[in-house]
């Protein structure tokens, strides 16, 4: 859970590293970890610890969120991983920049958002003594990943506050599944292990 609150001071503290010109309403993370861009290495950080975190989450929670669903999640902490280690085009229009890694960032980010929607769904659907809260909260996470995204394209100009809205949905989410999730299995096969 530490390791989440993390994630997101260094992604929500980036906006104070950028230049005047950024603005957290209308750019996004991935430009405030872009390349050739002094402070960008917060976001970045931000990424890393988040895409860690989702990944040791994965490998905790493997047995309730299913086979299928624990795919999709590892899928999402590595290129949530590739996003901290390629990175997007420059906020100055006329600087050069490596095309091939703002291609592979893009690809990243984009990808990394189906996995979100695809794991949660997963998860939704395997785990039949899931809670009515944490059911509510998937129908949230799984409609945000599909709406914020077409309001980014559509509302152009609100872009970074938009996306930023996807984040907090998907901390909230990976933060209620580290708090919530079904810890007495896992200590018990642990013990029973150490016993034999």
């Amino acid at each position: 859970m530490a390791c989440f609150v993390l994630s997101g001071l260094a992604l929500g503290l980036a906006p104070l590293l950028m230049p005047e010109s950024y603005s957290w309403v209308s750019n996004t993370t991935s430009e405030s970890a872009a390349q050739a861009l002094e402070g960008a290495w917060l976001a970045r950080l931000g990424f890393l610890i988040f895409g860690l975190a989702v990944l040791w989450l994965s490998a905790l929670a493997a047995e309730s969120w299913g086979r299928v669903g624990s795919a999709f999640h590892r899928t999402f902490g590595i290129l949530m991983l590739a996003t901290a280690v390629f990175s997007h085009r420059p906020l100055a229009l006329n600087a050069s920049f490596d095309h091939t890694e703002d291609l592979l960032h893009s690809t990243a980010t984009t990808v990394m958002g189906f996995a979100f929607a695809f794991g949660v769904l997963a998860v939704m659907v395997v785990s039949h003594r899931r809670s009515t809260r944490k059911r509510v909260l998937d129908s949230i996470a799984i409609a945000a990943s599909v709406v914020i995204p077409l309001g980014m394209v559509v509302w152009g100009d609100y872009a970074g506050m938009l996306q930023r809205l996807m984040f907090l949905v998907a901390y909230i989410w990976y933060g209620g599944e580290a708090l919530f999730r079904p810890t007495v299995s896992i200590f018990s096969s642990v013990e029973g292990q150490s016993l034999r």
